[in-house]
């Protein structure tokens, strides 16, 4: 059944491809107005979960519903959608491209148009509005066609792997074209496995490893299942220092570096200053979103392989 609740909502998501379980009962829910990624190694069943999501293909077991309609498809001229594997006419200029796009959604082609020439303009390839699409290079054919998926203004944006191709340059403009379909009110869901984009972007995430959900919540609550870490520079240092630090404790950078004790790291400054050894440098380090996911998708791993 639709939840209002959520601009999305997936239950019990299974896809199964012969004998193998690509995706193996993922739940969902994103709320309205969010920035949502979903992260996971190549192969993972990210993109095929998005295509159940989409009502591209149906699920063998469980039920979704996006903006409201538990059928996804009756949703579809809200919807902005980039899969993974980009295409676009040859021949087509770059306006017309976006234009077209559009008008499958439902915009009136003038409308389109006009939009189109705009939001190249916007994105600093205004030179590029009466270029064919085979003229551009891959990452500004890549772009008009991100741009196709958001000319009508979708109220739900899916955007399957959008950093895949893209050099710096485009990888900021498509971050800003993020950000600013934020800001017009978008709900946006993006598969990745480039942590960075992620950790910068959203305002939520899941994790998915071997078809399963393994992680879900907000990029600080995936850092919190790792303890945080201490730079300790000595002003004298010594080997003795070694004995006075936690069991993991080893040389990095001119110091150590250690976990740091649940407790905190004040008893351990302590016994290092009465030591004698003195304080140069001091720093604590937060894990990454990197660490959190190497650590999440490398525990599936392992339960897979027992």
């Amino acid at each position: 059944m639709p939840d209002g609740n959520w601009a999305l909502s997936a239950d019990g998501l299974v896809k199964r491809f012969g004998d193998r379980r690509v995706v193996d009962g993922i739940d969902l829910q994103v709320p309205y107005g969010a920035v949502y990624g979903v992260l996971g190694p190549n192969g993972a069943g990210k993109t095929t979960t998005l295509r159940m999501l989409l009502g591209i293909i149906e699920p063998d077991e469980g039920h979704r519903s996006l903006l409201g309609q538990s059928a996804p498809r009756d949703a579809s001229d809200r919807v902005g959608y980039l899969p993974e594997e980009r295409g676009l006419y040859p021949g087509m200029k770059a306006r017309e491209a976006i234009a077209f796009m559009g008008a499958l959604r439902g915009l009136d082609w003038s409308v389109g148009r006009k939009r189109a020439a705009v939001m190249l303009e916007q994105a600093g390839l205004g030179h590029a509005i009466d270029s064919k699409i085979r003229k551009l290079s891959k990452g500004m054919a890549q772009f008009v066609q991100l741009l196709g998926s958001v000319v009508h203004q979708p109220e739900f944006l899916v955007l399957d792997e959008p950093f895949s191709g893209l050099d710096p340059v485009n990888q900021e403009r498509l971050e800003a074209l993020i950000r600013a379909e934020r800001d017009r009110g978008a709900t946006i869901l993006f598969s990745t496995h480039v942590m960075a984009h992620a950790e910068r972007l959203c305002d939520r995430l899941c994790i998915i490893a071997g078809g399963k959900r393994r992680f879900e919540g907000t990029v600080d609550d995936a850092r919190a299942l790792l303890p945080m870490k201490a730079h300790y520079v000595p002003r004298d240092p010594s080997p003795g220092i070694a004995a006075l630090l936690p069991d993991d404790a080893h040389e990095e950078r001119g110091g150590w570096r250690f976990t740091l004790p649940q407790e905190g790291i004040e008893g351990i400054l302590v016994r290092l200053i009465d030591a004698g050894y003195g304080i140069s440098g001091l720093s604590i380090e937060r894990p990454g979103l990197h660490d959190a996911f190497v650590r999440i998708v490398g525990e599936a791993d392992a339960e897979q392989a027992a």
